[in-house]
């Protein structure tokens, strides 16, 4: 396998699906930074990584035009994967700009099910042990994209741009509904306005409040064993006061489960524990409401549906 994996194979010119996705993702925030540009708090700043994402593309490509081989296609699938690490947190430099809608879906959850689920569940299962489960499932989302996308590159080469495409595609378009609707999500919403109020409502709204105080406050640290604390190290240097709703965690590996199952029976039997435990963790660490989660699964479907119509339609190559 290592020696096929940097054997010479036939170069492609034509740009990889993920990568035109990645430039019309690019030109369409770059339209939202110059229309907010007085806006927003470091528009030069955004800008620039613009340019620098442009720039690393091309030189993937350019590696590959001088190497190509399937490591090199690798390299330009995982650089374009990679980037979502940067696309997520600034989501939130958009959605700052606009009034907290996080009132309504507390309310919501509220009226739906009479108590905040993110605050009983924790309370009903307290145990080190559930705790513990509930975390390994949460800090292993971004291992099972991984885990499907490697397994896909190397056992359905043939599928792999539709496999990454999907995963990628998917995401920005819960990018695009997190910069338009900004829900944080209970784990800042909760501590903002105070404990009585977050038990029983009535939930105010707060305007622009995060826009001056992104600050988590991560209510399970110190209370659990290693998984409990590789989630709080997560949140603690990489969470946003953004991205509550839909829960693109329960969205994107819905997703994956489909894919694992096209994919390897087996492969979808291994990860459908862990897609369980990620739900259930997704309210039980108060990253979203219930009915966050319950869009979540219901999205995932109709975005794997949708992003596979489109890249058969329009980036499937012959």
């Amino acid at each position: 396998m290592a020696i096929g994996f940097f054997k010479p194979i036939e170069q492609e010119r034509k740009f990889l699906a993920v990568e035109k996705l990645n430039l019309i993702y690019n030109l369409f925030t770059t339209i939202l930074v110059l229309i907010f540009f007085n806006r927003l708090d470091a528009p030069q700043s955004q800008l620039l990584c613009r340019f620098f994402i442009l720039a690393g593309t091309f030189a993937l490509i350019y590696l590959y035009t001088r190497f190509p081989s399937r490591a090199t296609v690798f390299l330009r699938i995982v650089g374009q994967m990679a980037l979502l690490s940067y696309w997520y947190p600034e989501t939130f430099e958009f959605n700052r700009i606009f009034m907290n809608l996080d009132h309504v879906f507390a309310s919501l959850d509220y009226n739906l099910f009479g108590c905040q689920p993110a605050l009983m569940f924790e309370q009903v299962l307290s145990s080190d042990f559930w705790r513990e489960a509930f975390n390994l499932g949460y800090w292993l989302y971004y291992p099972m994209i991984a885990c499907v996308s490697i397994y896909y590159f190397f056992y359905r080469p043939k599928e792999v741009e539709r496999c990454t495409f999907i995963i990628i595609s998917s995401f920005f378009i819960y990018y695009i509904i997190y910069i338009l609707f900004p829900v944080a999500g209970p784990q800042f919403y909760f501590p903002a306005i105070g404990e009585e109020l977050a038990v029983a409502g009535p939930y105010p709204e707060i305007g622009n409040y995060f826009n001056l105080n992104p600050e988590i406050t991560i209510a399970q640290e110190g209370k659990g064993g290693i998984f409990t604390d590789l989630v709080c190290m997560a949140q603690s240097t990489g969470e946003r006061p953004t991205a509550a709703f839909p829960s693109s965690h329960i969205g994107v590996s819905t997703i994956l489960l489909f894919l694992a199952f096209r994919a390897k029976k087996m492969l979808f039997a291994v990860l459908l524990p862990v897609f369980l435990l990620l739900c259930c963790a997704t309210v039980y660490i108060k990253a979203h409401y219930l009915v966050d989660a319950i869009a979540g699964l219901a999205t995932g479907v109709m975005f794997y549906y949708l992003t596979s119509f489109i890249y058969k339609k329009w980036f499937q190559r012959e």
